[in-house]
């Protein structure tokens, strides 16, 4: 029996694009689903403005009734305006093992590709910096973090035989986190140094509502920080919010650290949380009944800190902030029990992000690639 691809055009097809990763991988240990819900809510217009800016199309791949694979194909309109080029973008691919499979996904986006008149293809990536991206090359027997794909081995193999070449790698560290008395003492005194010296403040609240009334503040600063790195979008006012709503009213107010200077002006800041991978396994993929309390426990189990967000002012970052705000963290995180902590996806060449890390014993456990085909 042959395979063939469709467009999704119904709401039930875009559950059924979002569930069949669940059961791509329902055996594999090292997958973390996402909330389907949440993810659903992630290809509808009225509850995702990114989508206003962008040309998607997303495709499943049938065997008869059955599902074995699935892409999404999309045309970033601020993406190609801000860097003058004709790109097409790839994201949410999974595939059974059958390189037939995967060739007629990626002849699908081609296809789109061409038919917009495209020049080169890249992925996986989705709308902007807050969607999943990259494809994972090393770490296959590490856990995923819900900010992060998982996928098999063989992804990465059938797409070079397609003919997709490596455009950028990201990476990721998992460390131990240092005993109270481990943190260097040079570290401790240079940090002190430097928020005297610049008359810098370490902002701490108590509850989260008063991070979500910077949640502006924050995310403008997030967007200057990372402007000038690889496939970065600008986000319009209702993205900015959208993204602030999603994500700040989770959070533990002990674990963001904000920095201002003798100005009252936010020059940088921090987010982390636990490290939720186990209950959202455990959820698998449902709030409810049982899947809400799963994931309440994991934001009250401090085994693993995972670094999220961190954005520091471009006249501020040759000044010691970044390494103030990760000494900060780490001093909270060894006061509630944290025993690790994973930094999440950074590029390849960000020295400077990675050099906060050294005093930490990093190790560099996982990387993932962000392919490119000309056409």
């Amino acid at each position: 029996m042959s395979y063939v691809i469709k467009e999704i055009t119904t709401k039930k097809q875009i559950r059924d694009f979002v569930v069949f990763q669940l059961n791509h991988y329902k055996y594999n240990k090292y997958y973390v689903p996402p909330t389907v819900a949440d993810e659903v809510n992630t290809f509808l217009p009225e509850k995702n403005p990114g989508l206003k800016d962008v040309d998607l199309k997303l495709f499943l791949c049938y065997k008869g009734n059955k599902i074995v694979g699935r892409v999404g194909a999309l045309v970033s309109r601020p993406a190609n305006e801000k860097y003058g080029y004709k790109n097409c973008r790839f994201s949410w691919i999974e595939f059974i093992e059958d390189y037939e499979v995967c060739k007629l996904l990626l002849d699908t986006v081609v296809n789109f590709a061409k038919e917009r008149g495209m020049t080169t293809i890249t992925g996986p990536h989705g709308l902007n910096d807050f969607d999943m991206q990259g494809m994972l090359v090393q770490g296959f027997d590490k856990l995923a973090t819900i900010a992060s794909f998982y996928n098999f081995e063989y992804y990465s193999e059938y797409l070079e035989r397609y003919g997709f070449k490596k455009d950028i790698d990201y990476v990721e560290y998992f460390s131990t986190t240092p005993g109270k008395d481990d943190i260097p003492e040079k570290l401790l005194r240079v940090n002190d140094y430097v928020m005297k010296k610049h008359k810098f403040k370490l902002v701490e609240y108590d509850t989260i509502s008063e991070y979500v009334k910077r949640g502006e503040e924050i995310f403008k600063l997030l967007e200057d920080t990372f402007k000038d790195n690889y496939g970065t979008v600008p986000l319009t006012d209702k993205q900015r919010d959208y993204y602030i709503k999603k994500y700040l009213p989770f959070l533990n107010p002990n674990l963001i650290k904000l920095i201002e200077n003798d100005k009252n002006e936010l020059i940088g800041f921090i987010i982390t949380m636990p490290n939720l991978s186990k209950a959202m396994q455990n959820a698998k993929g449902k709030l409810f009944p049982f899947g809400l309390f799963h994931l309440l426990k994991g934001l009250k189990t401090y085994e693993v800190l995972d670094f999220y967000f961190a954005g520091v002012r471009e006249d501020y970052r040759s000044k010691g902030v970044d390494a103030v705000l990760v000494t900060e963290i780490l001093k909270t995180a060894m006061e509630m029990g944290f025993k690790h902590a994973e930094s999440n996806q950074e590029l390849e060449d960000n020295s400077l992000i990675q050099a906060m890390w050294k005093f930490y014993n990093p190790v560099n456990h996982k990387r993932r690639r962000i392919y490119k085909l000309e056409i």
